[in-house]
Order: C-alpha cells, then structure tokens, then sequence
C-alpha cells in the first residue's frame, strides 16, 4: 500500500497540485491520467521517492519492494540483458555477484564459507535459483528470442531496449510497480502480453498511459489531475470518461436552467421597478435574484483541439487502384508485389510486421519515392492530404511563425481568419507568433493537422498521427477521422483509433498483402486462428 497525505507539488511559484490525499492498494492497477503539464510523471516520481512534495507526506511500507520502469535506454549498455533483467531486484543481483565473487576466490577462507551460506539461503528465499529462467520468460513473452539474454544491451535496437527495461521492471513480482508510458514503442502482441500480466497482478501498478485501450483493459481505478487536485475514480478510462462527460452536462444543464431563472427575474424587475403597483414584487424578486448564484464550471486543465476535415468535393467512382508495388530500401524487400484496390468509403489501416513498409507504400502514393516495380493510379476527382511520419522537413529550417506557416496553406490569408482556426487548435494569444522551429512534438502534430484541415481534400493518408499527443488530442483525432466521409489510408499505433475508424485492415506481409474487411479486433482474432506473425502497429 502507498498512503498520500496532504501531498502538495509546486515548482517556481506554480502549483501543479495540492492537498492530495490518496491510497494505493494491493491487486488493483491504477491509471493516471491529466492533460499535458499537469504533473502525471511529477506525480510518479513523487510516489517513488525521486522527488520530496513541497508538503504532505508519501507513506511507503518499507518491507513493500517497489519497481520503477527505467526510462534511459543506455543506462545499461555494459551489462548483458540477463544481468540488466535480474538488476530489477536490485539484493537479489547483488546476491549473486557477491556469491559470485566468492566461489572465485582462490583462497576462499571459512569466513568466506560462512558467508556463502548465509547469501545461498537468503538466495533460495528470493527464488534465486529460478531467475535466470524467470528473465528468460518475461523477455520471451514480450517477443524477444531467448538467444537474446547474453547479448550485451549496447547491441540491441531502442525497441528491443524497451521490451528489456520493461521485463527488468516487472522481475521479481514486485509488490508496487510504477510505470511511465509502457506501452510506447511496443507491437501489438507485447502489448497484449503485458496487458494480461498485469490483469492478473497481485499487487499495486500504477501507470501514465495515453493508450486508451491499454487503460480499458487494465485498471480497475483512474487517477484523475486535474484543476490542480488529484481525485481517484474506480473503473477503466472508458467509464470515468463517460462518467466525467455526463457530470459535465448535467452541470451545464443545471446552470442553463438557473441563466434561464436569472434572466427572467432581470427582465421583471427592468419592467416593473418604476412602477409603483409593480415595487414591491419588483423588491422582492430583486432579492431573490441576489441570493441566485450560476454555479461555475471547473476551470478544467484539459484542452481539446477541434479536429474536423470538410471536402471540398466529392470523390467520384474511381478512388486509387495498386498494382505489383515493389521496393527495396537499405537492402531489404519492404513491399513485394502490393496489390489493392480503394473503393468510395473505405477506410483502410495498414500494419506490417516492419513499420518502415508502410511509410514507404505511403511515401510512393505520395509521389516522395518512386517504385522498383509497379504501378498506382488515381481517380481523377481525388485530392490527397498527407500526414507524415516524419514531419521535421516541415519545420526544422523554418522560422515563420505559427501564424505566416499556416498562412502558406490557406485560401483565407487575413489575420482574423487564421487566428479564428489556430484557437481551435488550441493556438491562442501570443501563441502564434511562435516560430515553429521551436515547437514541441504536441504543438507540430497540431499544425499538421490544422494544414491538412485547410486542403479540405476528399482523400486522407495518415502515418502515425498521434504520436507526441495527449489524449485529449488523440481523443479528437479519432472524432475527426471516424465523421470523414471520405476515404482514408492509415498506420497508428493507437490500438482504439485502428478498431473504431478503418472498415479493413491491410497487412503488409513477406509476399503481397493479407486484406480482410471489418475491425482490427476482429482480424487479430482472425490472424491469430490462422498462425500470424507479430505485427507492428
């Protein structure tokens, strides 16, 4: 259990929250969520003792072993995975070397004896002599090869990194586990596994995630900061979100009702209070609407962009026909002889057991690259708006502000105009003047968005668009792709978008495509019956 009393955080003047008081128990996975800057991973490190509160306390059992998700992918470059899995239980590792130490020693000495045998029994308590093979099963259920555990950490990819800190964080069954966006830059199946680790979990997770799935499938409470408090609700993101937006509408309701009451009141005393017959029900209603106050809506952190794309036209019969599509890139076959046809309305999310096959295929759709073999043809009324994977050509050279960048795509160049759609972008004030070389990841994806709103084109293609987005924002860009009306080619790592936005689901395979219609639930559920491969979303 971990116990907040009267937690306070403030940085330079700025509370982030006050007067927190919370407790944490054992079996259940709490999820906190909070728009950008509102203090999440501030919050994780306080839990964890990385930072001291400004006031309050955090009360810690001190037999409790807690496990923190690591965050730096070089921390352990020396060391092999099977030592950087084990060092999760940081006296189990030293227990080890210490033994190890030991029996290496040339004049090993009945000191040396007596000691030994101490550490060997607290080591078989801690289940010693199962760890190796405990690390070698998280490794393997996070889909990595069990050849992997001797190879040194300083040779493997930054995904591969992740899967071995995420293991190292979950060795040992830790009574409290604390992590930091875990699901980021893992495939689906990894994904999967975790979820089910942690469904049966005995004891406290308390995790960040802008995966709204993730958090469906594994809390069993939301942490909420927000107005610079921190509430804990029971149930999944799904329910709180329902829950928080019904509250919010009935708040509304209610004041529309007493604006409605005032108003009236207003009204009779304007008309009334001169006229002597009338003064003293004027009087009297006049103290009735002193006592009448509108009860004010929190001042929410959260900030949704309003994300909506019109055409300009409608697209006619013909939409986009592929044909034997083929690219080498780096010297590996990416696309082998792709084949699909794009009929009016459909919505089309591609995933590929190797992401780079699906930011190519967009990228010769596009016109960037050029094929080995094949062709692609366009309808004649289709007009493209494209989202990059990567966007650092739109801005890294650049030093226009926000404002005179967006300028460059619209139709409307006035001030009024641009400032009027930046707003709802959530650009506003001072804002906009911004150059956008300086931009956060949030804020580009923001202007990338708003510039393909501007084309009102009737064709989308989208290669991870969420990435760097809170979930307010994710939250918006799934609203704004599920009301388009036409059609759409999409890769997302957000397993909600790809299950309530596409009507078919393209995998990018060895040798052509695997092309099935309905949700991506279902053609998982499907891949896995007919003996898939992993897949990358």
């Amino acid at each position: 259990m971990i116990t907040v009393s009267e937690v306070s955080v403030a940085f330079g003047g700025q509370t982030l929250f006050k007067d927190v008081d919370l407790k944490f128990t054992g079996g259940n996975c709490y999820g906190v969520i909070g728009a950008n800057g509102a203090g999440k991973s501030t919050f994780l490190k306080v839990l964890c003792g990385e930072l001291e509160p400004t006031k309050g306390t955090v009360t810690r059992p001190p037999e409790l072993r807690m496990s923190v998700l690591k965050q730096d992918h070089y921390a352990y470059d020396e060391f092999t995975v099977m030592d950087t899995v084990i060092m999760g239980n940081k006296r189990l590792y030293d227990i080890m070397k210490e033994k190890d130490a030991l029996y290496a020693k040339e004049d090993f000495s009945d000191e040396d004896g007596e000691r030994a045998s101490v550490l060997e029994g607290e080591f078989a308590e801690m289940n010693g002599y199962e760890a190796e093979s405990d690390a070698s099963k998280l490794v393997q259920g996070l889909g990595l090869s069990e050849e992997i555990m001797e190879c040194s950490m300083s040779s493997l990819t930054g995904s591969e990194k992740v899967k071995v800190l995420l293991a190292q964080c979950l060795f040992g069954n830790p009574d409290i586990i604390l992590m930091d966006e875990p699901t980021n830059h893992l495939d689906v199946d990894a994904v999967s596994w975790l979820e089910d680790f942690l469904a049966d979990y005995f004891g406290t997770v308390i995790v960040v995630s802008h995966d709204r799935h993730f958090l469906n499938n594994v809390c069993t409470h939301i942490v909420d900061i927000d107005y610079g408090k921190i509430k804990m609700y029971v149930g999944n993101y799904e329910f709180w979100y329902e829950s928080s937006q019904l509250i919010q509408r009935m708040i509304k309701q209610q004041n529309k009702r007493s604006e409605e009451k005032i108003k009236e009141l207003q009204n009779f005393i304007a008309r009334f209070s001169a006229n002597k017959s009338k003064s003293k029900q004027a009087t009297s209603r006049r103290k009735m609407l002193d006592k009448l106050t509108v009860e004010e809506m929190p001042a929410s952190s959260r900030k949704y962009p309003y994300i909506g794309f019109d055409m300009e036209r409608e697209a006619g019969k013909d939409i986009l026909q592929v044909s034997g599509l083929s690219k080498t890139v780096d010297g590996v076959k990416v696309l082998d002889k792709v084949d699909f046809t794009v009929s009016k309305g459909d919505k089309i999310a591609f995933v590929s057991a190797n992401e780079i096959s699906v930011t190519t295929l967009f990228s010769i759709l596009t016109g960037e690259l050029e094929p080995d073999e094949g062709s692609y043809k366009w309808g004649s009324t289709i007009s493209v708006s494209y989202f990059p994977n990567d966007n650092s050509a739109f801005f890294n050279d650049c030093k226009l502000s926000v404002l005179d960048w967006m300028r460059q795509y619209s139709k409307d160049e006035t001030e009024s105009y641009l400032r009027g759609f930046l707003g709802r972008m959530l650009f506003s004030g001072d804002d906009v003047f911004k150059p956008v070389n300086v931009l956060s990841g949030g804020e580009r994806v923001r202007c990338m968005f708003s510039r393909m709103m501007l084309f009102n084109s009737n064709f989308l293609i989208l290669d991870r668009p969420t990435n760097h987005l809170d979930l307010e924002s994710i939250t918006a860009v799934n609203n704004g792709l599920s009301e388009f009306k036409g059609n759409i080619l999409l890769a997302t790592h957000d397993h909600e978008i790809l299950d309530t936005v596409p009507n078919r689901i393209i995998e990018l395979c060895e040798h052509g495509v695997s092309d099935r219609q309905g949700t991506y639930d279902e053609y998982i559920t499907w891949r896995n019956q007919n003996g898939g491969v992993k897949l990358e979303i």
